[in-house]
């Protein structure tokens, strides 16, 4: 007689910077000669992603290639070209080795107007072109203090993931009222609301990751929590020492 074991899939850890609109194509590649010495050591099943303006996209491109650090923009558009002033296509990220994409970050829900029905879009047309989008989802202080949180997550996770495929995807929960205020969402707190992001979920192996005001203090906390598959780092990523740390958090 013959035994199969069968295992269930294992979620990625993904840890990725978000620069916003932060460094020169100078200061991109001073970056890298601090930051990438340190990951020598990093464990294999970790995923560093460096997500950044257009402007350092093909410079980091060519340094980066073949490397364990992936190349991810911050923005797409979800037509392949056409009349979109300041706006760039899957296929042009693409062409330059671009991996990954954030989708539907606060800031661009908050200043640039948009709303779930453009994620939406621009989540299809990133999975259509091969680029693994990373949605994200994340309530106000208004709304929480509400009790909304739950209902507001579920909202969004309901819009933007219409005809999206799941196997190709990556959540980044960050509560708006902690990016770049230093006001940290406590860990069992970001773990139990990324429990209930993935049980909205059909596939329950989607990497979730936390994000809002995630520091070197702080990260080895966030991913000792059992539904944290990493983190959507910002300011703390514009360092070398500061992300490398992030990167090399302590299990």
């Amino acid at each position: 007689m013959s035994w199969r074991i069968s295992l269930s899939p294992v979620r990625k850890i993904v840890l990725a910077g978000n620069w916003k609109m932060h460094k020169t194509q100078a200061e991109a590649l001073e970056f890298l000669k601090g930051f990438l010495p340190q990951l020598e050591n990093t464990p294999d099943d970790r995923d560093a992603i460096l997500c950044v303006p257009y402007t350092a996209l093909g410079t980091l491109s060519k340094s980066l290639h073949g490397g364990r650090v992936r190349l991810g923009a911050q923005n797409v558009h979800w037509e392949e070209n056409g009349a979109f002033t300041g706006e760039v296509s899957a296929p042009m990220l693409t062409e330059i080795g671009v991996d990954y994409v954030v989708v539907g970050h606060s800031e661009r829900r908050e200043y640039f107007g948009e709303t779930d029905e453009t994620v939406n879009r621009r989540l299809k047309a990133a999975q259509a072109h091969g680029l693994t989008p990373i949605l994200c989802v994340g309530e106000t202080k208004a709304q929480r203090d509400a009790g909304e949180t739950e209902a507001h997550i579920f909202s969004q996770l309901e819009k933007d993931l219409v005809g999206v495929d799941q196997n190709n995807l990556i959540i980044a929960y960050e509560p708006i009222w902690a990016i770049g205020t230093g006001d940290t969402c406590e860990a069992t707190e970001a773990n139990r609301v990324i429990g209930l992001i993935r049980s909205k979920l059909t596939n329950p192996n989607v990497p979730i990751q936390y994000g809002g005001s995630v520091k070197p203090g702080n990260i080895d906390e966030i991913m000792a929590q059992s539904e944290i598959d990493g983190a959507l780092v910002g300011g703390a990523s514009l360092e070398p020492d500061s992300f490398a740390r992030i990167v090399n958090y302590k299990a």
